[in-house]
């Protein structure tokens, strides 16, 4: 279903990276890759025909509260640091361009980034905290507490009527025409399921008679795991909340081909995995939620 599917590429060598040696060495080869990622989630990149992750290697000495162990990629040790070089590029735009290995490292460059930026302090009892284990721990040395970087579980489901329509939404903060499936959050003490049934029901009104698991999706922003799943609605009346979801439509596939088109509608980027789900929907290549 995604790029997502397979096992990953990159050895993120957790009981390795408790040795402090190995990791120095890993930093000082002359194979070391060295990332970076600013504020809003950009990673350095080097500008040519295409988009590239850079070449640039760690300079000076390891320092562990500022330097991030990845892992090894195809036998290559990469560390990120948060900072800027000089050419930035957003998730969005570089994924597309990225082969496999170096998709997983920039969402896990981002992923780790992201977490020890809104992580310092102790959650217990608010002392701050210290990198350890090349940047994959922080612990607190007043209560001792360890923290690890952790991901929220969000669904994203694609809403299919008898006649095999899907339903797209508008959210309210989204730029006029854009349009996607219903997504959100998981709650405390429920489901993936249960979200999906929720979710759907909050958002457009309708109830479900079969949900599906299909495929699933990190995606750093802040910190959350998609979960892909597919629907079929019992009704077609839809009454969107008007809270997060403006307005609402099914779609058969010629009518949504037309509208993208005309410039009616605006899809999700190549890069996210509703684009992947809408567009498996489209080739007829979609699972049935009865499966």
């Amino acid at each position: 279903m995604s790029r997502w599917s397979e096992s990953g590429v990159l050895d993120r060598c957790e009981h390795l990276r408790r040795d402090d040696d190995w990791v120095a060495d890993q930093w000082s080869s002359t194979r070391a890759l060295l990332l970076a990622v600013d504020e809003a989630g950009q990673v350095s990149v080097e500008h040519g025909e295409v988009l590239a992750l850079p070449t640039r290697r760690p300079q000076g000495a390891f320092e562990p509260q500022r330097h991030f162990l990845l892992g090894l990629a195809e036998g290559r040790a990469v560390f990120v640091e948060a900072g800027e070089t000089d050419s930035m590029a957003s998730l969005r735009d570089l994924m597309p361009a990225l082969d496999a290995v170096d998709c997983e490292l920039v969402v896990t460059a981002v992923a780790l980034v992201n977490w020890h930026r809104t992580s310092p302090y102790c959650a217990r009892c608010g002392a701050l905290t210290v990198v350890t284990e090349a940047g994959l721990v922080r612990h607190c040395p007043a209560c001792g507490r360890y923290r690890f970087p952790r991901s929220d579980p969000a669904i994203i489901v694609a809403v299919l009527d008898g006649d095999d329509r899907l339903l797209l939404g508008h959210q309210v903060v989204w730029p006029a025409g854009r349009v996607s499936i219903l997504a959100g959050f998981v709650s405390a003490g429920e489901s993936l399921e249960q979200a999906v049934h929720r979710e759907v029901g909050e958002e457009s009104g309708l109830r479900l008679s079969a949900v599906r698991y299909l495929s699933s999706q990190p995606w750093p922003f802040p910190r959350s795991l998609m979960l892909g799943f597919v629907a079929r609605s019992t009704g077609t009346d839809v009454v969107v909340d008007g809270v997060e979801i403006e307005h609402a439509r099914w779609f058969t596939r010629a009518e949504l081909t037309a509208a993208e088109e005309s410039g009616e509608v605006l899809l999700p980027g190549w890069a996210s995995i509703a684009s992947l789900i809408i567009a498996s929907w489209r080739a007829g290549t979609l699972p049935a939620p009865e499966g």
